[in-house]
C-alpha cells in the first residue's frame, strides 16, 4: 500500500505532516511511504533524514498523486487534485463551512477523512490533534504577547524597586486555555480565567489561577466536550461581567471557538478603551470570525494603544514539536485501522472513530450531520 505524504502549499505554513520518526513508524507497518522532496525543508530537515527512515522521495506530484492509496497531510487542500477513485484522504477539512469542497470529494469517490471530526473518546485521544495543536497554540499566545508587551511578566525586587507581576486574563479554559494559563503561571504572571462551563473550575484552580465566577444561568458542554453556545442575553452578560478583569489586565488570551460556527464576539471596542496603553490581546479565533472586536486573521491591529494579534497559527510558532505531534496523531490513527496480515489500511466504517471523521465516501457524502447540511 502507497502512503503519500505532500508538502504543505500554503507560504506561511512553517508545519509539515510528518516528521522522520513518523514516517519510520508507518514503513514498520508494511506501507511503501513517499514523501514530497523538500517535505521537511521549513524545518530544516533534509531528504537524506526521511530516506534513512525508510522513504522514498518523489519530484513528479501528478504522478504521484495518481497512485497513491492513503494520503496524509495537514492543511485542507484546494481538492482531491487528481487523486484515484477509492483513494484516502485524511487531513483537516473544515467541512462544515467548506461544503464546496467536500462535494469535489464525494465527485471524485475519494474517501476523505477530516481529522478534526475526531471523536474526543479516551481511545481516540491519541489520535485528536485538534488538541495536539491546540495546547501549543494556547502556550504560543503566551509567548507572543509577552515578546509584545512592553513589561516583564513575574514579579521581580531589585535595588531600583520592585516591580508587580503582570495580569493575565484568559477567556475559556479548554485545550489551549489551560496551556495558557499554565505558562503564564510558570513565566511568574498572576493569571485570572473564565469559562462558561462551571466544571473547569478546578481545573483552572489546580493550575494556580484565580477563577471569575459569572451566574450566567444554565450552560455546560456538548458530549464533545465543546462549550456550548451561548444566548445573546447570557453573552451580554458575560461581557458586562468580564469587563473589570478584562480592563484591569496587561494581557488577555481568548480562546472561545464554536466548532462549526462563527466565534462568539466577547470583547467589545468600549473595553478595549478601558485597558491600559500598551496592553496586548490575542484573539486565538480570530479565523473563524474573532473573540476581539477589531482584530484581523493574521495581522496586528493596534486599537486604542492595545495591540490585538490575530495569528491564526500560533501552532506554527512552534513548528518542530507541532509537526512531532501532528504526525504521530496521524501515526497512531493509521496504525488503528491497519491490517497486519495484509499490510494495508482499512476503512472500518463501524468504527466509532471512523464513523465521526470519515465525510466521504464512494461518491456520497455519508457523514450524517454534514449531509443533512448540503441538503
Amino acid at each position: 500500500m502507497i502512503i503519500l505524504i505532500p508538502k504543505e502549499p500554503q507560504a506561511n505554513e512553517t508545519r509539515v505532516p510528518a516528521l522522520p520518526e513518523a514516517v519510520k513508524k508507518l514503513v514498520g507497518l508494511g506501507a511503501t511511504v513517499q514523501v514530497e522532496s523538500d517535505l521537511g525543508k521549513s524545518l530544516h530537515i533534509d531528504n537524506a533524514a526521511y530516506e534513512t527512515a525508510g522513504a522514498e522521495i518523489v519530484t513528479d506530484m501528478d504522478a504521484a498523486f495518481g497512485k497513491a492509496d492513503l494520503v496524509l497531510r495537514l492543511n485542507k487542500p484546494a481538492g482531491p487534485e487528481g487523486l484515484k477513485e477509492g483513494t484516502i484522504h485524511v487531513s483537516y477539512l473544515d467541512p462544515f463551512l467548506d461544503l464546496e469542497n467536500v462535494k469535489k470529494f464525494a465527485a471524485a469517490k475519494v474517501s476523505a477523512v477530516s481529522v478534526e471530526m475526531i471523536p474526543r473518546t479516551t481511545i481516540a485521544q491519541k489520535m485528536d490533534a485538534l488538541s495536539s495543536q491546540a495546547s501549543l497554540a494556547g502556550y504560543s499566545a503566551v509567548v507572543q504577547a509577552a515578546a509584545r508587551l512592553q513589561r516583564s511578566l513575574p514579579m521581580m525586587m531589585t535595588p531600583a524597586g520592585t516591580l508587580a507581576p503582570c495580569k493575565v486574563f484568559i477567556i475559556g479554559a479548554g485545550v489551549a486555555g489551560l496551556q495558557a494559563i499554565a505558562t503564564a503561571k510558570r513565566m511568574g504572571a498572576r493569571v485570572e480565567a473564565f469559562d462558561t462551563r462551571p466544571v473547569v473550575e478546578e481545573q483552572v484552580q489546580s493550575l494556580g489561577a484565580k477563577f471569575l465566577k459569572i451566574d450566567l444561568g444554565e450552560t455546560g458542554q456538548t458530549a464533545g466536550g465543546y462549550a456550548k453556545e451561548l444566548t445573546p442575553e447570557q453573552i451580554a452578560k458575560q461581557q458586562e461581567a468580564m469587563g473589570k478583569a478584562i480592563a484591569k489586565a496587561d494581557i488577555v488570551i481568548t480562546t472561545a471557538k464554536l466548532f462549526g460556527r462563527p466565534a462568539p464576539r466577547l470583547i467589545t471596542d468600549a473595553q478595549l478603551a478601558e485597558m491600559q496603553p500598551g496592553s496586548v490581546v490575542v484573539d486565538m479565533a480570530a479565523g473563524s470570525g474573532g473573540n476581539v472586536e477589531g482584530s484581523k486573521p493574521n495581522e496586528e491591529v493596534v486599537l486604542h494603544g492595545v495591540t490585538i494579534l490575530g495569528d491564526t497559527n500560533l501552532e506554527g510558532r512552534v513548528p518542530y514539536d507541532a509537526s512531532q505531534m501532528y504526525g504521530s496523531n496521524l501515526g497512531n490513527f493509521v496504525e488503528h485501522f491497519w491490517n497486519k496480515e495484509e499490510k494495508k489500511f482499512e476503512l472500518r466504517r463501524e468504527d466509532e472513530i471512523m464513523e465521526g471523521a470519515l465525510i466521504t465516501h464512494d461518491g456520497e457524502v455519508v457523514h450524517k450531520v454534514i449531509k443533512e447540511r448540503i441538503g
